[in-house]
C-alpha cells in the first residue's frame, strides 16, 4: 500500500500531534456483513443494528484500540450493515502518525474479515455453483479507510450526531426510498440535472431564487446600513410562508441563515447542489429531514466528483443563474 492512496490531513498539519479524526472502515461489496437493520413499528427514531458476530467482534476491536495506543480515545462510534463509523481524539502527541493508528485497526478488521470467510467457505461443499461462488468471495475491508480531520468549531457536535443518527437515517431511506433514489436527467428549461428528493416540487407554480447581493452586505458590514438586507432576508421567509417554492445554491452565510430559517419552518426548497450524487449519496444532516418529509429537491446539473472540496466562483455564478431560470421555467 502506497502512501500516496491514503487521504490524510490537509497539507502543512502535524498527523502526529493532538487532534480529533473521523473514520470510516467498509464492507466494498456493501454486503450486510456486519449486522442487520431492524425497524420496530416502522418508525425510523426506535431502528437499531443486530450485530452479526463479525459486527460484535469489530465493536470490540474498537473498544479496545486504546490498549495497543493509548495516546487516542475513541468519542464516538456506530455499527452499520455495511461499515463502522469512528470519532478518535489523539489526546497527546504520538511517537508516529494517525495513518500507523487507523492501519493497526485496519489489519485487526481485515484479520476478523478472513477468518469469518474461511468460517463460511468451509460450512460449505464444493460441489455447487453456489459454494463456487461463496470461496471467491472478495476479502473483508480490503477499501481503503477514510479519515477525515476535524478541524472547524462545532465540526466535533456536528459529526457525533451524524454517528448516532446513521441507524434512523438507514430506517428512514428504506422506509421513503422514492425521496433518496437519484434521478437522471430531469430537464428543466432545456438542461438537463440529477435530482434527489420530492420531485413533485418542480410542479409548484410560484418559486422565488435565493439571492443575496453583495453589495447589501458591504453596506451592512462597512457602514451599519443592513436594512436591505434585513428587508431582502425577510421578505424570503415571507414568500416562503404563503406557498411560494424558494430556489438556490445558498452559497453565502446570509444566504445559509435563509436556508437554515425555511428548514426550521418546514418550507418548500429547490436546492442547487456544486456536486453531483455519488453512488451512495444521502443528504446532508441539515437537509435529510426535509427530504424525507417531501419538502426538498436536490438538483446538480454535474457528475459527481468525490475529490471536490470548494466551489468556484463561475460555479456560483452559473448556478445562481440557474436557479433564476427554474424559477421562470413551468
Amino acid at each position: 500500500m502506497t502512501k500516496e492512496q491514503w487521504h490524510w490531513q490537509e497539507r502543512g498539519t502535524a498527523w502526529k500531534g493532538i487532534g480529533i479524526y473521523h473514520v470510516t472502515l467498509t464492507i466494498p461489496s456493501r454486503k450486510p456483513l456486519l449486522g442487520e437493520l431492524v425497524i420496530p413499528d416502522d418508525d425510523p427514531a426506535k431502528a437499531y443494528i443486530n450485530e452479526s458476530q463479525l459486527g460484535k467482534d469489530l465493536v470490540q476491536c474498537v473498544i479496545h484500540w486504546h490498549e495497543h495506543y493509548p495516546e487516542i480515545r475513541v468519542l464516538q462510534f456506530c455499527l452499520m450493515p455495511d461499515h463502522i463509523h469512528i470519532i478518535v481524539h489523539v489526546q497527546r502527541t504520538m511517537p508516529y502518525g494517525i495513518m500507523t493508528v487507523v492501519r493497526g485497526l485496519w489489519q485487526a478488521a481485515k484479520k476478523l474479515g478472513r477468518a469469518y470467510s474461511a468460517e463460511k467457505r468451509s460450512s460449505f461443499s464444493p460441489n455447487t455453483i453456489r459454494d463456487k461462488e461463496q470461496t471467491s468471495l472478495d476479502p473483508y475491508f480490503s477499501e481503503i479507510p477514510f479519515v477525515r480531520p476535524l478541524v472547524h468549531n462545532g465540526q466535533l457536535n456536528t459529526m457525533i450526531r451524524y454517528v448516532q443518527m446513521n441507524p434512523v437515517r438507514l430506517a428512514t431511506k428504506r422506509l421513503k426510498p422514492g425521496f433518496f433514489c437519484v434521478q437522471h436527467n430531469v430537464e428543466i428549461n432545456g438542461r438537463i440535472y440529477d435530482a434527489v428528493g420530492n420531485i413533485s416540487v418542480l410542479m409548484e407554480q410560484f418559486r422565488k431564487p435565493v439571492h443575496v447581493r453583495s453589495i447589501w452586505v458591504k453596506d451592512a458590514v462597512e457602514h451599519g446600513y443592513d436594512k436591505p438586507l434585513h428587508d431582502y432576508k425577510a421578505a424570503c421567509l415571507e414568500a416562503a410562508s404563503k406557498g411560494t417554492v424558494m430556489v438556490s445554491p445558498f452559497i453565502s452565510r446570509d444566504e445559509q441563515e435563509v436556508l437554515h430559517a425555511l428548514l426550521h419552518d418546514n418550507r418548500y426548497i429547490i436546492y442547487l447542489s456544486d456536486n453531483g450524487f455519488g453512488n451512495y449519496f444521502k443528504p446532508s444532516d441539515i437537509l435529510f429531514d426535509a427530504v424525507a418529509a417531501g419538502r426538498l429537491l436536490i438538483l446538480s446539473p454535474w457528475m459527481h466528483d468525490p475529490d471536490k472540496r470548494t466551489i468556484t466562483r463561475a460555479e456560483c455564478v452559473a448556478l445562481n443563474q440557474m436557479a433564476e431560470q427554474i424559477c421562470t421555467s413551468h
